[in-house]
């Protein structure tokens, strides 16, 4: 059993912010559907890197294991009938559509919840159901340049530079997992479902709630400096360095002390919360130049030594290699039917009476189609009839 066991979740999602949130879901134990067209989910058809896999692309799935996959239809009457039939039986529903598309396909909130009163109803929105900015793609690089995160870090005058990772796409997944569970919390509290609504851009914006208060409440403006400095708010030496064969990251150290075990006689006398901001650049140029003279294994052994925050900078491969990431378990293996062996980020949350697993991978188009229909009390005779008329697809197992 896990924790989430006995709890039904109709994802509707697409791309990677929803489908993302599913999945915690269905880490966690809960029965999560994936409501997907019959031709397959548009994340099917496009994949980072471009790795299309065997049957599965790798964008597809990383973010859809522990799912079954109902392919439906929605623009038809059978099609929606059948998904109405599945809404009443379940506890969530989950749908990142463009504001008004629910709605046109008879799956908005206030259809769904006369229905099932019972139902948790998961909004998840660019910027909003409602606004100026309502009908604009609710794309992750376009909200990180609008999070204002991209003016924190780097050098005045060059081009912001974005996170590595899908950043909003990832902190909405999760705040909308947040609203998922705290929603249902409520529910077993009072017998009530209710509509949680979360947008991307909120979720981006409130992720930054120290810096923006610096400027909202300190005054203090994003001022960056000459130097590729990896924050406005804090002070130098602070970033990424090179040394004499590779690169390392420095954090905000003792100016005295690092000055003293980097060779640098400049640093002496420096007092770390007034040169650290006043002799930002001087203080990152010199620490940059001493850095170059000695390997990244000689500078950390050196540092930890002697208390200094210091550490790696690490590509994918010496992330997977590194033994604390051993240690934690925190990758995952598991057999794919068609995918063969597959090894991928695990369960960041552990629970010592309720275990997460990886109860199946990342189902084909309509795999579970009669499974789950069968299951929600339709005969073979409704089913046939479904197929027959192209309202589902029943896909082809493995």
């Amino acid at each position: 059993m896990t924790i989430l066991s006995g709890i039904r979740v109709l994802d509707c999602s697409i791309a990677m912010a929803g489908p993302f949130c599913g999945q915690r879901l269905g880490d966690m134990g809960a029965d999560v559907i994936k409501i997907e067209p019959t031709t397959g989910e548009w994340q099917r058809h496009v994949s980072a890197g471009g790795l299309k896999g065997k049957r599965i692309n790798v964008s597809f799935l990383s973010l859809n294991r522990n799912k079954r996959s109902l392919a439906v239809d929605l623009k038809s009457s059978d099609g929606r009938a059948a998904v109405h039939e599945l809404v009443k039986q379940s506890d969530v529903f989950l749908q990142n559509y463009r504001p008004g598309v629910a709605r046109r396909l008879g799956l908005d909130y206030e259809t769904l919840v006369a229905l099932n009163p019972r139902l948790v109803y998961l909004s998840l929105s660019g910027y909003g159901e409602s606004g100026p900015y309502v009908d604009r793609p609710g794309q992750d690089l376009l909200l990180q340049g609008m999070s204002g995160a991209m003016l924190s870090a780097g050098r005045a005058g060059e081009p912001p530079l974005a996170a590595g990772q899908f950043l909003v796409d990832a902190i909405s997944a999760y705040t909308a997992f947040e609203g998922i569970l705290a929603a249902l919390f409520h529910r077993e509290r009072t017998g009530e479902g209710q509509k949680v609504e979360v947008n991307m851009l909120d979720a981006i914006t409130t992720l930054q709630m120290q810096e923006i208060s610096v400027h909202t409440i300190g005054g203090k403006p994003q001022e960056l400096s000459a130097e590729p400095h990896a924050h406005v708010y804090i002070r130098a030496p602070y970033g990424s360095f090179e040394t004499a064969d590779g690169y390392i990251i420095v954090a905000f150290p003792p100016l005295e002390k690092f000055g003293e075990l980097i060779g640098e006689p400049a640093f002496k006398g420096l007092q770390d919360e007034t040169a650290g901001w006043t002799e930002r650049d001087m203080i990152f140029a010199k620490t940059r130049e001493r850095l170059k003279t000695r390997s990244s294994a000689e500078w950390l052994a050196l540092f930890r030594a002697n208390d200094i925050w210091a550490g790696p900078v690490y590509g994918y491969a010496d992330l997977v290699e590194d033994p604390q990431i051993a240690h934690n378990g925190t990758f995952i293996e598991y057999d794919h039917p068609s995918e063969g062996r597959i090894k991928a980020p695990g369960f960041p949350i552990r629970f010592s009476a309720t275990p997460c697993s990886v109860r199946r991978g990342a189902p084909l188009a309509g795999e579970h189609s009669r499974e789950i229909l069968h299951e929600f009390g339709f005969d073979d005779a409704q089913i046939d009839a479904l197929l027959a008329s192209g309202a589902i697809n029943a896909g082809e197992a493995p």
